[in-house]
Order: structure tokens, then sequence, then C-alpha cells
């Protein structure tokens, strides 16, 4: 698990880069006015700062989702060491070892498909609670 989120790190870094060079396109004013009224760090950072790159942290946790769900390579690797990941360690495995492992392709296929639509529901799903509590 922790290889696979090693993986996506150089396409998560980039997307923080992103994020501060959002951040540092922030006019000054903005700043400024926030601590005329009095805001300290913690509330300019929570007010002004997080919603403006909110977007890209969205798409980040969205691009973490499905990758964590696609996970297969690595543990597939690493079984041949290891006694202690099993066939069925994650979704993807399951289905491959139940379509190539047991020659059960149709049942292969079925768990391949209902993966998608899980990771298509919980994607959506993510974006639909993010969207309803930024008011969008």
């Amino acid at each position: 698990m922790v290889d696979c989120q090693y993986r996506d790190l150089g396409l998560d870094w980039l997307q923080y880069a992103d994020h501060f060079r959002g951040l540092t396109a922030i006019p000054t004013e903005l700043y400024e006015s926030a601590r005329l009224d009095g805001a300290s760090g913690w509330r300019i950072a929570w007010y002004i700062k997080i919603p403006l790159v909110a977007p890209a942290l969205i798409l980040t946790c969205i691009f973490s989702i499905i990758g964590t769900l696609q996970l297969f390579n690595e543990p597939q690797v690493l079984s041949v060491i290891s006694n202690n990941i099993s066939t069925s360690y994650t979704p993807n495995q399951y289905a491959y070892y139940t379509a190539f492992g047991n020659n059960n392709y149709y049942y292969g296929a079925t768990i391949a498909v209902v993966l998608a639509l899980v990771t298509c529901v919980l994607s959506f799903g993510f974006l639909r609670v993010t969207r309803r509590q930024a008011g969008v």
C-alpha cells in the first residue's frame, strides 16, 4: 500500500506545486484586509487559502481514491516473496485469480466491472459531498 502511494507521489507533488503557485498568486491586499479585520493566521488559512486551492485538493483526493482501487502490481510482485499476501489481497487480485487461476472468466470479468462501478460511485460520491460542502 505504501509503495502504491509512493508511486503516485510524483503526481501529487506536481499538484501541490500548483497549489503553492495558486497561493502565491493570491493578492497581498486580501491578506492585509483580513489582518485589519482581526483574522488570525488560522482564520486566514481556513477562510482564504484553503477555499482558493480546494479544487486542486479535491482532484488529488479523487486520484488517490482511484489509485488505491487500482492496486494490483505491487501485491502481485510481493506475493512471490511473502506468504502474507493472498490471492484475494485486493479486489483486482481476486478478479485476476478468479479469471486466470480458476478459469472462471465470466465471474472474473463481473468482479472487474463491479469494481469499476464502485470506483465511479466512490469518485462521484466524493465529488458530490465536496460540492455540497462548498455550496456549489
